[in-house]
């Protein structure tokens, strides 16, 4: 599978694993354990979570998923923006810390703009990244113009990107490039079925030998500097996740993506589940 530079040089799968909505039903917690345990084994070594989802569920579950194997993975989570003072961003590091059952984070994301400033939480990440609990800082859900104000050293963006949300191609991901700051694209299936119902993902898939979902993922980390963190709930998708990073869309998939889901031609407001 094709790699990109994430933080400070380290080089990742363009695909990883996102958790959103893992941990949160019992029933299912052995399948997704398997299902996470499954990527890592595959090399989809990049795992984001959030202390949002599941209100911690979602860490705990990952901090299952990598005992023992701490170093394989390349752990990224979000703090609440309600958290993000300089000593509240801390405190809520280490609580993290304590779910995933491990003493660092790879990568610590503001996970929207709230009402501290942000050079206040980037104290708070300098002052972790100083204790070692933390590798490097990072923000979501972050505009161009913000994202231009923010202080030195910010690893990443995470925002939505996937074929029916491509606002970000306008300005953003441009930007983004041109500066070597890696966007980490979340929903690269979009939320629900709907995207992947569309007609022309199944007939571009059949002519790959793939699903649509697979040429949706495809799609998103056609481009450089892009890593795609879709959803690992079960073995099924982990293997179609990996699947889709052999996927080379050619010129003609290109453009009949791009005639039914038209690029942005100005500004978007940037779009946030």
């Amino acid at each position: 599978m094709r790699e990109t530079d994430f933080f400070k040089g380290v080089r990742v799968p363009v695909i990883g694993q996102g958790t959103w909505h893992l941990g949160e039903d019992a029933a299912k917690r052995k399948t997704e354990v398997a299902a996470l345990c499954a990527g890592i084994d595959a090399g989809l070594t990049v795992i984001d979570t959030a202390e949002m989802y599941g209100d911690g569920a979602s860490e705990e579950l990952v901090g299952e998923a990598i005992r023992g194997r701490r170093d394989d993975v390349v752990l990224v989570s979000k703090v609440y923006p309600h958290n993000a003072s300089r000593s509240g961003v801390v405190a809520a590091c280490e609580r993290s810390l304590r779910r995933l059952g491990t003493d660092r984070l790879d990568v610590y994301l503001l996970h929207w703009a709230g009402s501290f400033a942000l050079s206040e939480t980037v104290d708070g990440c300098e002052h972790l990244r100083e204790a070692g609990k933390i590798r490097s800082w990072g923000l979501s859900n972050f505009d161009r113009d913000d994202l231009r104000q923010a202080p030195d050293g910010c690893a990443t963006n995470q925002v939505l990107y996937n074929l029916g949300s491509r606002g970000i191609e306008f300005d953003l991901l441009p930007w983004q490039q041109r500066a070597g700051m890696p966007l980490m694209a979340y929903s690269p299936l979009g939320q629900g079925p709907t995207l992947l119902r569309h007609p022309l993902l199944a007939e571009i898939g059949e002519r790959h030998g793939v699903t649509a979902a697979q040429i949706a993922l495809a799609w998103v980390i056609r481009q450089p500097g892009i890593i795609a963190i879709p959803k690992a709930s079960s073995l099924e998708h982990v293997q179609q996740n990996i699947g889709a990073g052999a996927v080379v869309l050619d010129a003609e998939d290109c453009l009949s993506l791009d005639s039914a889901f038209p690029a942005p031609r100005s500004k978007q407001p940037l779009d946030i589940l």
